[in-house]
């Protein structure tokens, strides 16, 4: 068989031995292996260190230059995830530029901001002289942006992947933004009035329409597969909702206590009295709903990946739900506890400087911290404690960034690269290049509406 493809990733999930040029190697076997035959491994080659500094400086260009460098820093930031990622050895590659990002996001703005204030101008008047209140006028505001949240990331979905190659082929994505979103209010206002139980319906939904719209070269990818596939995986979901969801209505509608007595909801919101035994529920449905949650995400997205082709190239993910819940876990927890440290620090700081300011300037007359501290402040420029909290709450914001990218969003994706293999990667070979979508609105209305997007 292709041995470089089939050769074991090593346990720090770089390619062993020559298996990162295993697709040339590969080329000298075809004579004695068949396509289907040919396995491909998935690799990743990316460190925190590195990331760390890349995060935390494009994080500072990004607050200098009051936010106009966010679109060098998603950029760069995208190249360094995706070349961490190489199938076979062989990095992918995001030729994005950072140009193209500002131009979408000013072009989607100025739609926006006409679309938007038009139609609440239209809706005010309309609500005012029907209704005599603007209520209305509001909640139909903000349920009219909805469909524009789900065009808004197909969009940014096809200008990832018309930016993204895998040795230098091109994927693609087919328009179809206005479908996806007119699906996606389908299939939620669907999950809402069954109180979830359509997700799983909607979660494959989506999925199906997106990936049978996705190109690998010349080659278009087929999601196969049903929605009952998924409903399994959402058995923890079902069970831990429901528990919470019949806990914390018992407890609002004033159940009475195992020992009889009234349970007035009233007096447990005022402190005064303890919750009923019922309440202890919570304790084991809360943490239920969260393993669910995680549990159907990890399956759902391994059973739908193991039912995506590429031709006859088979995709076979295989990650571990045990695992990626200890990610969610310490990283969790390290960026609160990181950025609860630098808080403290930085509040212990600033009053150390204070207090010691104010010492001066009482020349120690007062031993009273309070009136040291009063004395510090009162002299500074005012100036001063604005330019002290902004920097305060702006540096929050990019350690918690910077954390999370460390510890959560690095660990999942690297789990998820090296648990990917390909079933009958020898028939990639048969793939031709395609044309280049020029996508010229760059993800614009997701960066103008915050969806997201990858990163």
């Amino acid at each position: 068989a292709l041995a470089p493809w089939n050769a074991p990733s090593s346990t720090n999930g770089s390619a062993s031995g020559p298996a990162a040029d295993g697709w040339h190697l590969a080329a000298s076997h075809e004579t004695t292996s068949s396509p289907d035959d040919a396995e491909l491994y998935s690799h990743w080659r990316g460190k925190r260190w590195p990331l760390f500094k890349l995060t935390l400086w494009t994080g500072i260009l990004t607050i200098l230059t009051l936010g106009l460098y966010r679109f060098w820093a998603r950029t760069r930031i995208r190249r360094w995830y995706w070349s961490a990622i190489r199938p076979g050895g062989f990095p992918l590659e995001y030729t994005g530029t950072p140009y193209e990002k500002l131009l979408g996001f000013l072009f989607a703005v100025v739609i926006l901001a006409f679309y938007i204030g038009v139609v609440n101008l239209i809706l005010l008047f309309l609500s005012f002289s029907l209704l005599a209140a603007p209520g209305a006028a509001y909640t139909l505001t903000v349920l009219g942006v909805v469909p524009i949240w789900f065009f808004a990331a197909y969009r940014a979905q096809r200008y990832l992947l018309a930016r993204t190659r895998w040795m230098s082929i091109r994927f693609g994505l087919e328009p179809g933004a206005w479908g996806y979103a007119l699906r996606a209010c389908l299939h939620w206002g669907l999950t809402l009035l069954t109180l979830g139980l359509w997700h799983p319906r909607l979660r494959y939904t989506l999925a199906k329409y997106r990936h049978d719209r996705t190109y690998y070269g010349t080659q278009r990818m087929n999601q196969g597969g049903d929605a009952g596939m998924l409903y399994p995986a959402f058995v923890h979901v079902m069970i831990g909702g429901a528990l919470t969801a019949g806990t914390i209505a018992l407890i609002v509608s004033g159940v009475s206590d195992v020992a009889g007595g009234e349970f007035d909801p009233d007096a447990v919101s005022e402190g005064t009295v303890p919750l009923p035994p019922v309440a202890n529920l919570l304790i084991f449905s809360v943490p239920w709903l969260i393993y669910g949650l995680i549990h159907y995400g990890v399956e759902g997205r391994r059973l739908l990946i193991s039912q995506l082709t590429v031709g006859d190239v088979v995709l076979d993910p295989r990650p571990q739900v045990a695992k990626v819940l200890w990610i969610a876990i310490t990283g969790n927890l390290a960026r609160y506890v990181g950025t609860f440290g630098i808080i403290l620090l930085a509040v212990i700081a600033f009053l150390a400087a204070a207090v010691a300011s104010g010492m001066a300037l009482q020349a120690f007359e007062s031993e009273d911290p309070v009136e040291i501290l009063q004395a510090a402040t009162t002299n500074l420029p005012d100036w001063v404690p604005f330019a002290i909290t902004a920097l305060f709450y702006f540096s929050v914001f990019l350690i918690w960034n910077v954390l999370t990218h460390i510890f959560l969003t690095l660990p999942e994706w690297r789990h998820y690269a090296e648990t990917l293999r390909f079933r009958g990667a020898g028939h990639l070979r048969e793939i031709g290049q395609r044309d280049r979508d020029e996508s010229r609105e760059a993800g614009g209305f997701a960066e103008a509406l915050d969806v997201g997007a990858a990163i």
